[in-house]
C-alpha cells in the first residue's frame, strides 16, 4: 500500500503548505511545469519523487525527468504526462498510444484545472491534481492524496492550500 501525493503546475513555488502534505505521503508524484529544479529537489530530499516536464520547464528540467513516465505502482500500471487532455479529448500527442495501450491510471497537468474523471471507453481514471504553484488563472491552489493498494486506487482527497494571492 502506497499514499501517494500528486501535485503539478508548482512553476517554481513550494511552501510549507505543500510540504506538510509530502511528509505525510510515502511517493509524490509531479505532473509537470515543475519551474525551478529547487522545487523537486526539496521534495526529494523527504519523498521518493516520479516527475514529468512540462512546457514551461527549461533544459534542466529536461534532462532530469522524460516527457512521459509510465510505470507500476503496486499493482496499478500508471502514466504521467504534462499535457494529455482528458477522456474523449486527448491531446494528439498521446491519443493513439493511450487507445491502444491503456493505463489504469492515467495523469496529466497543465490546465490548472482539477479534474478525477472515468473513461468508461478505455476503462482507466484520469486525473489532473489542477496548480499548487501561485502562477496562472487558477484561484485555488490544489493537489489530490490517494491510496494505491495493490491494484485498487482508493481514499481519494482534494487538497486545498489556499488562494493564490
Amino acid at each position: 500500500m502506497k499514499k501517494i501525493l500528486l501535485l503539478s503546475d508548482t512553476h517554481s513555488h513550494i511552501d510549507d503548505q505543500i510540504l506538510k502534505h509530502v511528509k505525510n505521503a510515502d511517493e509524490v508524484w509531479h505532473a509537470g511545469d515543475i519551474g525551478d529544479l529547487s522545487v523537486t529537489d526539496t521534495i526529494q530530499k523527504l519523498k521518493p519523487l516520479r516527475g514529468v516536464y512540462g512546457n514551461i520547464d527549461n533544459d534542466k528540467a529536461r534532462m532530469e525527468f522524460p516527457e512521459h513516465n509510465r510505470f507500476m505502482c503496486e499493482g496499478v500500471d500508471v502514466w504521467i504526462t504534462h499535457i494529455g487532455g482528458y477522456p474523449n479529448k486527448y491531446n494528439v500527442r498521446v491519443r493513439d498510444e493511450i487507445r491502444q495501450n491503456p493505463p489504469k491510471l492515467f495523469i496529466c497537468g497543465h490546465s490548472h484545472i482539477l479534474k478525477v474523471m472515468f473513461d468508461k471507453k478505455l476503462d482507466l481514471l484520469h486525473m489532473n491534481p489542477g496548480a499548487c504553484g501561485k502562477h496562472g488563472f487558477h484561484k485555488v491552489r490544489t493537489m489530490l492524496r490517494f491510496v494505491i493498494d495493490q491494484d485498487k486506487i482508493k481514499d481519494l482527497e482534494i487538497i486545498e492550500l489556499a488562494n493564490r494571492y
